[in-house]
């Protein structure tokens, strides 16, 4: 195919109505709008959630719970992901973000117990669980709380 050879394609593509422009085009006068009333005026736009007097989907729901705007998120990683280190090395939460471990910090790091270690490291976080804990310790290795 060359570019003299190529068709248009007009299926599907429909042109606009042009409104407004005299009795015969089958949209003059009111153009499609009707005969008075809110929706006919010019600059009309309803709301979104707007329902007429109905009481408001949103209103209606009920409420349950709470959400604590002050509470802390941790990045979380496994005693099982440190042994890609090498052994002695000292792990930070930005050497983890360095080697794209962890992805964004948030509030901290916390270090679970999920998995074996085989290396003696020092670790630094802001948050241990307690097996993760007695895991690092068992090999020989640091703990160590920012």
């Amino acid at each position: 195919m060359r570019l003299h050879e190529a068709v248009r394609d007009t299926v599907g593509r429909k042109q606009k109505m042009r409104v407004g422009r005299g009795e015969s085009s089958g949209k003059g006068k009111t153009c499609g709008r009707g005969h008075k009333g809110q929706k006919s005026r010019s600059g009309y736009s309803r709301k979104l959630r707007h329902e007429g007097g109905q009481t408001p989907l949103l209103r209606r729901v009920p409420k349950v719970g709470f959400k604590n705007f002050m509470r802390k998120v941790y990045a979380v990683i496994n005693v099982g992901d440190l042994n890609r280190f090498d052994d002695g090395a000292e792990i930070t939460p930005e050497v983890l973000k360095e080697k794209k471990i962890v992805k964004r910090l948030r509030d901290g790091l916390k270090i679970l117990g999920n998995g074996a270690l085989e290396k003696r490291l020092t670790v630094k976080a802001h948050k241990f669980s307690k097996s993760a804990t007695e895991k690092i310790t068992a090999v020989g290795g640091e703990v160590k709380i920012l």
